[in-house]
């Protein structure tokens, strides 16, 4: 068997290399059926040549939309059309690449990239029930683990990944999917089942990097224009892994773990901040998209600064015109970091840009899955199907309809509800069903104010955070929400936020 070109990716010098192509014999024995068998395709159109006439029609041919069988299980809509647009693009882009394990591309390369997986690992658990594949991905982790405690960029592997791009900022896979699992279904048996791993991955990087930082990884893949240090993102997601880690040891019951790791990712997360922030300044690195948003989303910031940090960073995205100038990394950072932090109106404009470079300047010039590069005419790095920057779809859920589980009381089990009524957007609508039954978020503006619509389901609760100007008070019906009723209480009330605990059922609320 000639292996010659069987490589990590697939990039033909040539036409003698033909790329998805399959050649039928026809046998001649009158009308025939051909269906490849043995793999799928990523593409937007299909040619046919033949070396003898045959007739075809349009409906000669039939494309089928391949993926992994998982339900779907959210649902966006709103005023925008290209906010729901993208929402859909992002879907599309999701499940073009869950055949078995994520990937990031269904053509050149269909290969389990642990960066892309984990940024897009929310937007996945939002809109589909796909628990199952990522047990099985995370299985194939734990066996593709050397002893030492490396993972490979690339899961499954034929050896690829190794001893290239396969940084935390990358493999954190082992650490974030496990706990999105847990908060999303309340299960911890990945946790458990991935606990030694995810040991020998991190005592692996604190031996290798015993400052508490360290520069291995890809960084911030194909960013806009502005390229942030490797150091400062990788380091986070170590950060991040250690946080997780020491979680983890407190909820599987192991206390000496807990206090060691929890030990680490204070040490790591000083050593972020003694180099990258300028206090005086607020701002990390040369304050550029990435810089500012990774530590913000991840939690590195401290506490104390975090609204000013995100101040810079609204800044910096009005510098940039409210358009992306970020990569991979970025991607998944940037919304949530802004939105989280007083920052809604900004993370709004950023997310619903129709022009270059956005999310929506791809829709605007046809685009119905998401792409690898922000130029539509990129040279290289030119893949039209690639869910890499796909954190949109679960900011759209975070950010606009402010549904999030708990990690006090997961699998929505309580649900944490923050929506954030952005200026600009008319009318807002998120479902999702979660293991209690289905969850709904829906706002829309009135002439006196927001109309909010909310569903609790049986047996679950929620903590309902809203933004109520000076003057003006939260109603259900003609009265004032009860601060102390049977199925609501007020929990805070402190400058113009109120808080309150729900019990299950369907609420109207008006904020006016």
């Amino acid at each position: 068997v000639d292996q010659s070109n069987i490589d990590v990716h697939y990039r033909p010098t040539d036409k003698s290399d033909p790329f998805q192509t399959d050649i039928f014999t026809l046998g001649g024995r009158g009308e025939e059926t051909f269906m490849p068998r043995f793999n799928y395709k990523g593409f937007q159109y299909v040619e046919v040549t033949s070396s003898r006439p045959v007739a075809l029609t349009a409906g000669s041919l039939t494309g089928y939309f391949m993926h992994s069988d998982v339900t779907p299980v959210g649902k966006v809509s709103s005023s925008n059309p290209t906010l729901d647009k993208i929402w859909q693009a992002t879907n599309n882009s999701y499940l073009s690449n869950l055949f078995g394990y994520p990937t990031d591309c269904p053509q050149r390369e269909k290969n389990g990239w642990t960066g892309d997986a984990h940024i897009a690992s929310e937007t996945g658990l939002y809109n589909f029930d796909g628990i199952g594949v990522y047990e099985k991905w995370l299985a194939d982790h734990r066996d593709e683990q050397q002893p030492n405690g490396v993972l490979p960029s690339i899961i499954p592997s034929n050896g690829w990944g190794y001893e290239w791009g396969n940084g935390p900022d990358w493999t954190s896979t082992i650490a974030i999917i496990p706990w999105n699992i847990y908060l999303f279904y309340g299960d911890p048996k990945l946790l458990a089942d991935c606990y030694g791993n995810l040991k020998r991955y991190v005592d692996h990087i604190e031996t290798s990097s015993p400052n508490g930082l360290t520069s291995w990884g890809l960084g911030d893949w194909v960013p806009v224009k502005s390229k942030s240090p490797v150091e400062l993102t990788s380091s986070v997601y170590y950060f991040t892994d250690a946080t997780i880690l020491a979680k983890a040891a407190k909820l599987l019951g192991h206390p000496a773990d807990h206090a060691h790791y929890a030990a680490l990712a204070q040490k790591i997360r000083t050593a972020i901040n003694a180099k990258y922030l300028d206090r005086r300044t607020n701002l990390y690195g040369s304050g550029v998209q990435t810089e500012l948003s990774v530590p913000l989303y991840w939690g590195v910031v401290p506490d104390e600064l975090r609204e000013k940090v995100a101040a810079n960073l609204a800044r910096r995205v009005a510098t940039d015109n409210f358009h992306l100038d970020v990569g991979l990394l970025g991607t998944k950072a940037i919304l949530s970091a802004l939105s989280d932090n007083g920052q809604a109106d900004t993370a709004y404009r950023l997310a619903a840009q129709e022009t270059y470079p956005s999310w929506g300047w791809w829709i605007a010039n046809g685009a119905t899955t998401l792409y690898e590069n922000w130029p539509i005419d990129a040279k290289s790095d030119i893949s039209l199907n690639h869910i890499m920057f796909g954190e949109i779809g679960a900011w759209l859920y975070k950010g606009l309809g402010g549904i999030r589980p708990d990690p006090q009381q997961p699998g929505f089990k309580n649900v944490l509800l923050t929506p954030h009524f952005v200026a600009g957007l008319a009318h807002f609508e998120a479902t999702h069903d979660g293991p209690y039954g289905r969850i709904r978020s829906a706002w829309q503006r009135t002439e006196a104010g927001v109309s909010y619509a909310v569903t609790i389901p049986p047996n679950a609760t929620a903590t309902l955070t809203l933004p109520v100007a000076a003057g003006r008070a939260v109603y259900e019906g003609n009265r004032p929400l009860p601060v102390a009723g049977p199925h609501s209480r007020l929990l805070q009330s402190a400058g113009q936020i109120r808080q309150y605990q729900l019990a299950a059922g369907t609420y109207v609320l008006a904020i006016r």
